[in-house]
């Protein structure tokens, strides 16, 4: 297996109440590892299962074929090619969530009972923190994927993240303004679960690093945003970030963009995946997008073998298709060394440093976050439509969310 291990100080397993979380199932039920060739017991079993639960129908459906494009691809590059790690086979058992959390929980219980004892996967954090309450319950291990709210991290001693989470955006939209001692930053977003939540993020991070922050909230049935532009633009910021999700986005843009927020003050703003590309209008060039990846901003052997294997098998690489391919190689890792034992393999990833498609990343030991680089993006306009250039690299220490 093509990985490196770190060894870190390995604190006792957190243990804490569910929220969110995404699904990363690997291995069969706890079990003694068969005895090696001289009589010890170095040799895991002859087979694992892994339960892979993501959304391969439901609104998310693209986010769960990105995840399993990755996924599919680093078991291939983690395994070279054998599904095998030190002996034993790695079977994976794939079952689609459809983005409702009770579906997952049934094909959790169902995995679970069946003996399986680790899972991987989910887009959605509703059904990642229903699946990380079932981790934490039955003590299997549990590695998320592309759900990104921050409780996940430290929420158990058995759950993991293979991506990113929304504390490291928000410390990438940060770094946009430098130091941010005295600086005032504007969250314009919908007055929903998504904006609040957000809003609550920027005055946590970004706060706590010296900036003053305010908010311009809007109803989520308003479809005249000309007074909220004008409203931010009165609040002179040093910054404006823009989290916004649904059918009015184009609406939203056209109007920052038409009462000269765009010109007159930084606004950042989530870089989604390709699909998102063209949504900005004429706004495209004039924001400046915080990113998790997308194919061409890092420049490594790992990320040109993912984009090959997975554009060999007829998939698109895109945003979330590092989580998949990075937790093929953490529960590959976790097998090698934990022979199928649930705490032995929770051991073995607390602390592990490996390499992924963005670089090195590493499993912070204390609550299981993935600390990582994030990146500055532009968009820019390209054969009639948009593509995203990248502007700078923030190093993973940069933009770690805080220990839980």
């Amino acid at each position: 297996m093509r990985v490196t291990k770190k060894l870190l100080p390995t604190p006792a397993l957190v243990a804490a109440v569910v929220t969110t979380a995404a699904l990363a199932l690997t291995g069969c039920a706890p079990q003694s590892a068969a005895p090696g060739a001289d009589g010890t017991a170095d040799a895991g079993p002859a087979e694992i299962t892994v339960g892979v639960i993501t959304s391969e129908t439901g609104p998310l459906a693209g986010y769960g074929k990105q995840y399993l494009d990755g996924f599919r691809a680093g078991l291939d590059y983690a395994t070279d090619g054998t599904n095998e790690v030190d002996g034993t086979t790695i079977t994976v058992e794939y079952r689609d969530d459809a983005g409702d959390p009770d579906t997952a929980v049934g094909a959790a219980k169902e995995l679970i009972g069946a003996g399986v004892n680790i899972l991987a996967g989910s887009a959605s954090s509703g059904v990642a923190a229903a699946m990380a309450e079932q981790a934490g319950q039955n003590k299997v291990l549990f590695i998320s994927g592309p759900a990104a709210a921050d409780a996940l991290t430290g929420i158990n001693g058995y759950t993991f993240r293979s991506g990113r989470q929304s504390a490291q955006d928000v410390a990438t939209a940060g770094t946009f303004l430098g130091d941010l001692e005295g600086k005032t930053v504007t969250v314009f977003a919908q007055n929903n679960a998504f904006g609040q939540g957000n809003e609550a993020a920027v005055k946590a991070i970004l706060g706590a690093k010296g900036a003053t922050v305010n908010s311009v909230l809007v109803a989520e049935d308003v479809t005249e945003f000309t007074p909220f532009a004008q409203q931010v633009l009165a609040g002179t910021p040093d910054l404006v970030f823009v989290a916004w999700a649904g059918a009015t986005s184009g609406a939203m843009w056209q109007a920052m963009s038409q009462q000269g927020v765009l010109d007159a003050v930084p606004v950042v703003t989530g870089l989604g995946d390709a699909a998102t590309f063209g949504a900005y209008g004429e706004a495209s060039e004039k924001i400046s997008f915080l990113n998790y990846y997308f194919p061409g901003a890092p420049d490594n052997d790992v990320n040109t073998a993912m984009i090959d294997a997975v554009e060999a098998a007829g998939g698109t690489p895109d945003l979330f298709t590092p989580d998949g391919f990075n937790a093929a190689i953490m529960l590959v890792h976790a097998i090698g060394e934990g022979k199928g034992d649930v705490d032995a393999m929770v051991a073995a990833l607390e602390g592990f440093e490996f390499d992924g498609p963005k670089g090195t990343l590493t499993v912070r030991a204390s609550d299981h976050a993935l600390i990582q680089d994030m990146y500055q993006v532009k968009l820019v306009a390209e054969g009639g439509s948009f593509v995203p250039e990248l502007v700078d690299t923030v190093p993973a220490d940069e933009v770690a969310p805080a220990e839980q």
